[in-house]
């Protein structure tokens, strides 16, 4: 296990990752803002859903989950159609055009990192591509065992 100093750094290190984050988000185009692309993003990977389904990935409140998809809707890059299953709910599935700006924006995305990590060796970007899968999962386990342990716990009498 680690030193606690190594944790405090860690925790500024990490911190530190908004600045990071802030500057690949300068990346989108204007009209498309960072939440807009996450939209966007799940989309792709799952599927047509729902948005409640959609506000659980985003792990966000159903209103901003509405904001969100309205933006992107009005864009043309989603379209919104009834669900065959339940006439009152709608499914959320990308366009051709969201498609297509998702692909623009992984190319933007990779010619940025190339860029800004060009001194690096091809094995430290694969450590840090491993390290940062390791932390996601982590903190999935994390999360799992902290939703367990609350529902487990007895109040102290």
């Amino acid at each position: 296990m680690a030193a606690h100093s190594q944790y405090e750094e860690l925790a500024r290190q990490l911190s530190a990752i908004g600045a990071v984050k802030r500057e690949m988000g300068r990346m989108l185009p204007q009209d498309c803002p960072p939440a807009s692309a996450g939209v966007l993003t799940l989309l792709d990977r799952h599927g047509e859903m729902r948005m409640s389904q959609l506000a659980e990935l985003l792990a966000i409140d159903m209103s901003v989950t509405s904001r969100h998809v309205a933006h992107v809707a009005e864009r043309g890059w989603i379209e919104r159609k009834p669900d065959p299953a339940d006439k009152r709910s709608r499914l959320l599935r990308l366009t051709p055009s969201g498609t297509a700006l998702l692909a623009e924006l992984a190319e933007r995305y990779t010619a940025a990192l190339a860029r800004y990590l060009d001194d690096w060796s091809d094995a430290d970007v694969g450590h840090l591509i491993e390290l940062l899968a390791r932390l996601r999962t982590s903190f999935g386990d994390c999360r799992t065992r902290a939703h367990h342990d609350s529902t487990t716990r007895t109040p102290a009498g």
